[in-house]
């Protein structure tokens, strides 16, 4: 089951745009969201979903507008939160701005979009694109002539439009990683894993079908090649555009891809990787005077263009950087946030260096009476980093590109 109506209010609550899909919702309802909602944020337990009786509101708040989707029964939580920041994306396409201002001004649109979105409570067509083709800004003048339904709406292809024409056919494919690494004190590693996506910029002329062939594991072993080379994707998801039925035959991408940018997948890795950047934190406690933080980060094989590093104290424990090298390297620094309920200040401190730099001495200035004594124990929170990595993907393979070798997790595009 999905949404039983959908309602767009203003910042107090007033309801601004209705679409009732079913009926088996009263309309009325809605007065009972705004005070379910302020209650929540006084006990401080406010949710993405909030119940009165047997209907349950799910709702995202965008600007100073709230999308709310009412459900009377057990309905798909997932998708309707997909269909709300959807149509907020549909809507941002063609009012550029979603505002409270622009729902006024384009009602008659807005109640074509929600009719088109959504039938009977299930989402329809929710590509911007295809509906931008019959449901323009002008849509409200009479035009005379014979009735056609847009080729678009009746295709199998819906998410490309046909007749498109390029004077050079070009395809820009992007692979962006993020590597997820847990390491201890010990430098053992805890937690590894590689998040990725493959992002495509599209300009083809007609219907084009393209065929993506990645290093899987599962191909390797139906090819019967060697899987000293390949990967385990686990996790995928793919663009509607890939003919799912061809990917479980033979493991091959294809599909007729959407014009201008789209992401075509993503897939997750569990796989061990030699950290891009080290660092060594040891900490010495001097007896009731102070405790002195020394944080070595160097990189690894690679070098990152930019590194952000930062350290938090524990409550009461101020941090005064003394760097042992110079300090125009440093590119920012941010004070203290303080922590709610406990009356102290949690410095947390942000350092932004290039990585090809050796080491970073962190010494803190002395700490509080007391809280450095015998009884009183210390707790430092991890040191977390984060850094951009052009050019290098960690979970890939080797593949030609104008007959030079370059990193990336395929190796055959069509």
């Amino acid at each position: 089951m999905s949404a039983s109506a959908v309602f767009i209010l203003d910042v107090k609550g007033k309801p601004l745009i209705s679409r009732n899909y079913k009926g088996d919702v009263a309309m009325s309802e809605i007065e009972h969201f705004m005070p379910l909602l302020m209650q929540r944020e006084e006990e401080g337990a406010l949710a993405p979903l909030l119940s009165h009786g047997r209907v349950h509101f799910l709702w995202i708040k965008h600007s100073n507008l709230y999308l709310v989707a009412t459900t009377l029964k057990n309905a798909n939580a997932s998708l309707v939160y997909s269909f709300l920041y959807k149509t907020v994306e549909v809507f941002s396409e063609y009012f550029k701005e979603l505002e409270e201002e622009s729902i006024r001004d384009n009602f008659v649109i807005v109640y074509e979009l929600l009719d088109e979105l959504m039938d009977f409570g299930f989402p329809q067509t929710t590509d911007s694109k295809i509906l931008q083709e019959y449901i323009t800004q002008q849509g409200n003048k009479l035009v005379t002539g014979k009735s056609r339904v847009p080729p678009t709406v009746t295709n199998a292809v819906s998410w490309r439009s046909e007749g498109l024409k390029y004077k050079k056919n070009e395809v820009f494919i992007d692979v962006i990683e993020s590597v997820n690494l847990l390491v201890n004190a010990n430098g053992s590693v805890l937690l590894s894993e590689i998040v990725g996506t493959i992002k495509l910029k599209v300009f083809l002329s007609g219907m084009p079908e393209l065929r993506l062939g990645l290093n899987d594991r599962v191909l390797f072993e139906l090819t019967g090649r060697s899987k000293n080379k390949s990967v385990e994707l686990e996790d995928v998801k793919f663009h509607q555009c890939v003919r799912l039925s061809r990917f479980d035959n033979d493991r091959t991408i294809s599909f007729i891809p959407p014009d201008g940018d789209f992401e075509l997948m993503s897939y997750r890795l569990s796989t061990q990787v030699k950290p891009l950047i080290w660092i060594e934190s040891v900490i010495e406690k001097f007896s009731h005077s102070r405790v002195e933080i020394m944080v070595k980060v160097g990189p690894g094989e690679q070098h990152s263009q930019h590194l952000i590093c930062q350290l938090s104290s524990p409550p009461g424990l101020p941090i005064a950087l003394q760097p042992r090298w110079s300090p125009r390297w440093f590119s920012r620094m941010s004070g203290t946030v303080p922590r709610r309920g406990l009356g102290l200040a949690v410095p947390s401190t942000w350092v932004a260096f290039p990585a090809a730099c050796s080491q970073l001495g962190l010494p803190p200035s002395p700490a509080p009476s007391g809280l450095c004594s015998t009884d009183h124990h210390i707790h430092f929170s991890p040191v977390w980093i984060s850094f951009p990595h052009s050019r290098h993907i960690v979970g890939s393979q080797h593949c030609l590109n104008d007959g030079q070798s370059i990193s990336c997790p395929y190796y055959d595009f069509n």
